[in-house]
């Protein structure tokens, strides 16, 4: 059963972090977006503490666990979901938002080499390249041109990018010693203390509690901050952090043939041929290792 859902998760981690941008879109309308985070953090600390409570009857009170699960959270939830949320809010649409936060595999492997010491294979390599480049290929046209993208909409996405890549990596080096669930309850308490004192001075507050946003809302809170980022933690586990985050680059394809279906946003040729060679690219870093000499 264990070895099924080790097989499993990289699929499901896959769906359910690619319907966050989904989720992102279908609820940003509604409200401010720094606030939309603020709320989904709150929820999905006191839903993880209760659940910590019923499941561990104990959190870690050290104050090292809760300083390291702070930084995890105010970069791996903090900085990565802000940067979405408000990219979106800017006019970005949900497939490119996905496609430059998933310039993550590179940043975190090459960062993962260095302080990590996690040594890349030739073929994780030419991979990861051809993730990269796959990319690329899907982001320039929407750089320049009619539809040209605004300059806040792609900084704060690469701000997503940073923090992601640096969270996952704050995650893959401290947090093997804090529980899971009680790791996961601090880090979403401190990204709601920091990302709401920011949303206090730094935009409109306003949220129109619509049926459309409480299930975009809720499914974030659920099938997001519960399920993908505690499968998350499960694959950061059992594989290496470069590995597990060349992931990322088939978020692009499934958001963008979700968006499609439901917002009627387009799929291209370049965009389609993007996609491909990044699929291609993940499989060449997640492939089957050779098996080790003896």
């Amino acid at each position: 059963m264990k070895n099924l859902a080790t097989k499993l998760a990289p699929a499901g981690f896959v769906l359910l972090w690619s319907t966050g941008f989904i989720g992102v879109k279908y609820g940003i309308p509604y409200s401010s977006p720094l606030i939309f985070v603020a709320l989904r953090m709150v929820i999905a600390a006191l839903l993880l503490a209760l659940i910590t409570v019923i499941v561990a009857r104990d959190f870690p009170h050290d104050i090292s666990s809760i300083l390291k699960s702070s930084a995890i959270g105010v970069t791996l939830h903090g900085a990565y979901l802000g940067g979405c949320f408000y990219s979106v809010s800017k006019g970005m649409s949900a497939g490119i938002v996905a496609l430059i936060v998933c310039l993550q595999p590179v940043v975190v492997s090459i960062a993962a080499s260095y302080f990590l010491k996690e040594k890349l294979r030739a073929r994780s390599v030419l991979g990861l390249a051809l993730g990269l480049i796959g990319v690329i290929t899907v982001l320039i046209p929407r750089i320049s041109g009619a539809d040209k993208l605004s300059n806040i909409s792609i900084a704060t996405a690469f701000i997503a990018l940073i923090g992601g890549s640096s969270g996952t990596l704050l995650q893959k080096k401290f947090a093997a010693e804090i529980p899971m669930l009680a790791g996961a309850t601090y880090q979403y308490a401190a990204t709601a203390v920091v990302i709401g004192s920011i949303a206090l001075f730094s935009e409109p507050i306003f949220i129109d509690w619509t049926p459309q946003f409480l299930f975009a809302l809720l499914w974030l809170v659920f099938a997001l901050s519960l399920g993908a980022i505690l499968l998350l933690f499960f694959l950061l586990k059992s594989g290496t952090a470069a590995e597990v985050s060349s992931l990322y680059y088939l978020v692009p394809a499934v958001t963008a043939f979700m968006a499609y279906l439901l917002f009627d946003e387009k799929i291209s040729p370049i965009t389609a041929l993007g996609t491909f060679i990044a699929v291609v690219g993940v499989w060449l870093v997640t492939g089957k290792k050779n098996a080790p000499k003896r």
